[in-house]
């Protein structure tokens, strides 16, 4: 080797290139078995060349193959020479891959959640007290709360009135109608139960469409088999008298013979409208269209209101 490749540290010889350290071979003592250089040996026949044959030729392996230098201890202070500029390589620790770049989109916190976060930590934080606070205390704190505490508004439930006008307006429009129709049957309850009876009776009778003041019907008209009776009763006291519709083949002549017997001869005839009226004691009869009234009682009826009542059938 040449010697500008050749470091010597401490009386060691280094391979500047590599490094390694160089052993030098040991000499040995000439003796029988010594062979002779290879300048003195003497080929006495031609000899097989052994480097020809490339396709068996072995890589030469040295003799002494160097060795690498022992640990040097940690303690020992060695300095490194300036003549060594290249040392064998290293492996040069490789920079960590970057982390992969993940698709999942990162959480994020709701903006309502994140303002009330944002209020709880500006909100100040009561400060308690070290000394715990007394019974007394604690009733005065919760009636002064009680006291501060702003009263809920009190909705008022609106009425069925208000929440339904139009069935109200309806209810009020039936209400009225049923009244003025309870009003008119109970003005028309007297004809109306005339004619029933007339109806049940067979009999043409019909309510008188006068009668004196003061006297009104005595409950609905009565009837039996070809005669209808209809009471009337004076408001005040007891007075009555009776009015009766009889189906009858009679005339007024033969009417007239009937009143003298039961007046013995004590009664008035009087004509109207082509009636001609028998009056007696306040009592009175007539024909007219086939059927007799007779009108009797204790109720002191003038002979005005007699004819009045006659003429309005």
């Amino acid at each position: 080797m040449e010697k500008n490749k050749i470091v010597t540290i401490n009386g060691q010889s280094y391979d500047a290139r590599t490094g390694l350290r160089i052993v030098k071979p040991v000499a040995k003592k000439p003796g029988a078995n010594q062979k002779p250089a290879s300048a003195d040996i003497i080929h006495s026949s031609t000899q097989r060349s052994q480097t020809l044959n490339r396709r068996v030729t072995k890589k030469p392996t040295p003799k002494n193959p160097p060795t690498r230098p022992k640990s040097i201890g940690r303690s020992m202070d060695i300095a490194r020479s300036t003549k060594i500029t290249r040392f064998a390589p290293h492996p040069i620790p490789k920079p960590p891959k970057p982390a992969a770049k993940s698709d999942d989109i990162a959480p994020t916190k709701h903006p309502i959640a994140a303002k009330v976060a944002k209020a709880r930590q500006a909100a100040p934080k009561s400060i308690t007290s070290s000394t715990p606070k007394s019974s007394k205390e604690i009733k005065e704190q919760a009636i002064e709360e009680a006291i501060n505490r702003p009263k809920p508004k009190q909705v008022k439930k609106k009425s069925f009135f208000s929440r339904h006008p139009k069935s109200i307006n309806i209810i009020s429009l039936g209400v009225v109608l049923l009244v003025i129709a309870g009003y008119l049957t109970y003005i028309n309850l007297p004809s109306l139960s005339v004619r029933i009876a007339a109806i049940q009776a067979n009999v043409d009778a019909t309510y008188p469409g006068y009668h004196p003041d003061g006297y009104s019907t005595d409950g609905p008209a009565r009837y039996s088999e070809g005669e209808v009776t209809i009471n009337f009763k004076a408001n005040t006291g007891d007075k009555r008298f009776t009015i009766k519709q009889t189906k009858s083949t009679l005339d007024s002549t033969a009417v007239r013979e009937q009143v003298n017997q039961a007046s013995k001869g004590a009664f008035s005839a009087t004509e109207t409208n082509g009636l001609t009226i028998f009056t007696y004691d306040g009592n009175a009869s007539w024909v007219n269209g086939g059927i007799k009234y007779d009108i009797t009682g204790d109720a002191p009826l003038s002979g005005d209101q007699i004819r009045r009542m006659a003429t309005s059938f």
